[in-house]
């Protein structure tokens, strides 16, 4: 029978995400009950970007813990898990920071910090993805 890894840094990097998740959603429904919007944003672009800071971050999170535990648990090095996880940590991190501000959602007049912020978050995001899916093809071959 293999030795199976506990994959632990998967597990940290998870724990992280569902809280900033978590936090994401209770700013967007206290957002919602403040503006009385029942369903979709109302109209609100302050809404619009607390749905999408939170959507985004569930469309992605996901699937990279899946897919770094299973790299952690068969063939990619702990060392090479570890700086992927806490690239992707930094990615999602400054992409919710951007799109708390209109400057960082719609590129607003002085706000060029938080377009930076966006930058990483969407660039460090698909680095995080390409760098995981490669590093686990290639040690599997």
């Amino acid at each position: 029978m293999p030795d199976i890894t506990v994959p632990i840094i998967s597990a940290y990097a998870g724990g992280i995400l569902i809280i900033l998740q978590a936090l994401l959603m209770v700013l967007t429904g206290l957002h919602r009950g403040k503006a009385g919007i029942n369903l979709g944003t109302g109209g609100d672009p302050v809404m619009e970007r607390k749905i999408r800071r939170h959507g985004n971050l569930a469309e992605n999170a996901g699937l990279f813990v899946a897919v770094l535990a299973i790299a952690e648990m068969t063939v990619v090095p702990s060392s090479t898990i570890m700086i992927i996880a806490i690239g992707f940590l930094v990615a999602r991190f400054s992409h919710a920071i951007a799109l708390s501000t209109e400057a960082g959602s719609q590129g607003a007049e002085g706000g060029k910090i938080f377009v930076l912020a966006r930058i990483i978050g969407a660039f460090g995001t698909l680095l995080s993805f390409l760098a995981l899916g490669g590093f686990l093809l290639f040690n599997l071959m």
